[in-house]
């Protein structure tokens, strides 16, 4: 051990004892999550054989069923879609806007600009994509946060305007995505479904609900929202499940979404689980206790960088909507180095030094440093960030607190090392 190395250790033991309060809050959500989780798998009457799974066409496989209705049951929602043909949130997010959306309709997104990948789905990238909403006919609009909050004001006075045209959706992101803007809170969530439901209660409000399963107390079909959408690659999968992905909400909507991934008529009654029916199950069963240990990690982190003068958000005393912790690095090369130590604190690759390339689904070239179990797996501790300024490192994931602690204490002391 280096003396820069062992330097982070005694600033880590620091924080600890200062986080003493805050990592007890996170304990007891995990508590009321698992206890979610546990009344679902009981009132749902899990047995043994929901863990057997099918091949070829999966018609009306029991296990995949009885998944959903796990699912179902844990988000408050009337019905659920969980399925390995989904292959990433992008995917799942993809088949939800072509399910709901018609040419000639209007989204609205409330959270300000999405994602990179979901930008290249609806068209608005620095290239239409020749596969995008757009090139159908689907318009799409945007409304600014305000001091990382809804512009309920400006929402309002949108879907009253009867001069432009109707909006059918309205899409929110929790998490902040590669931006600078906080996570949403389901608080503020809450606040901005109620608004809208004071002028239009026919509009689709659909939440991108990646990064943030368990991160609270409630989830986004419990506040009003009439469809969520997130992956098994990050917090319900908890590292065990190897991918998928979940559409949750009204019947309806949720039928439309089967019959955009399946076929017209069709719809649920096919799609093979392919055995990992018993991986998904406990992916879930272990999801409260594995955000919990993530957000531990994430918020040790925040208060280390925050003790050697680094710009971080959110901070370490700041309330979380998602699992993502970013750096702002300032320059090319403090992004790439630390990602790099995150690659040297892995388990998997370690020797490994990940440099910035180009993706599929974004404009800027992207350094993504992922010693993971699971190919993308994103619960597991990785980071990543496009490469443009102010150069940005997003964080997240980690299996267990103890392994997360080790991942951070070794790519802080690498960066500082190579500063």
């Amino acid at each position: 051990m280096n003396n820069i190395e062992e330097k982070i250790r005694n600033l880590a033991q620091e924080a600890e004892i200062e986080l003493t309060e805050t990592f007890k809050k996170i304990e007891k959500k995990c508590e009321l999550n698992s206890e979610k989780v546990l009344n679902a798998f009981q009132e749902c009457n899990l047995s043994e054989m929901h863990l057997h799974s099918s091949t070829g066409y999966g018609i009306d496989e029991i296990g995949r069923t009885k998944i959903e209705e796990i699912y179902a049951h844990i988000f408050k929602a009337e019905d659920a879609l969980v399925r390995t043909q989904l292959t990433s949130g992008t995917q799942a997010l993809s088949t939800t806007l072509f399910a709901l959306l018609r040419p000639g309709d209007t989204m609205l997104s409330i959270s300000g600009a999405p994602y990179d990948t979901l930008q290249t789905i609806i068209g608005i990238g620095k290239e239409v994509n020749e596969s995008s909403l757009k090139t159908y006919n689907i318009n799409y609009e945007q409304i600014e946060l305000v001091n990382d909050d809804f512009d309920i004001k400006a929402i309002q006075e949108r879907l009253k305007d009867t001069n432009a045209p109707k909006i059918k959706l309205i899409e929110i992101q929790k998490s902040r995505g590669y931006s600078t803007r906080k996570s949403l809170t389901i608080e503020k969530m809450e606040k901005a479904i109620k608004a809208i439901r004071e002028v239009d209660k026919e509009v689709i409000i659909m939440v991108d609900n990646c990064y943030g399963e368990f991160v609270e107390e409630k989830e986004p079909i419990e506040i009003g929202a009439d469809i969520a959408v997130g992956s098994l690659m990050k917090n319900l999968g908890a590292g065990i499940a190897t991918g998928g992905a979940y559409i949750v909400g009204k019947e309806k909507l949720v039928k439309l979404c089967a019959e955009r991934l399946t076929a017209p008529g069709i719809g649920k009654e096919i799609g093979p689980s392919l055995s990992q029916n018993p991986l998904i199950l406990k992916g879930l069963f272990f999801a409260p206790s594995v955000v919990a240990s993530t957000l531990k990690t994430m918020i040790l982190a925040s208060k280390l960088l925050e003790k050697l003068g680094y710009n971080v958000n959110p901070s370490s005393n700041e309330t979380r909507g998602d699992i993502v912790q970013t750096i702002i690095c300032g320059d090319a090369d403090k992004l790439i180095k630390f990602c790099q130590g995150i690659q040297k604190g892995s388990p998997i690759d370690s020797n490994v030094l990940p440099e910035p390339s180009d993706m599929g689904g974004y404009d800027d070239k992207v350094i993504m440093a992922a010693g993971t179990f699971t190919e993308g797996s994103t619960i597991e501790l990785s980071c990543d960030g496009p490469i443009r300024a102010p150069y940005i490192a997003y964080m997240q994931g980690g299996l267990t607190y103890e392994y997360g602690k080790l991942g951070i204490i070794k790519a802080i002391a690498f960066m500082e090392q190579n500063a």
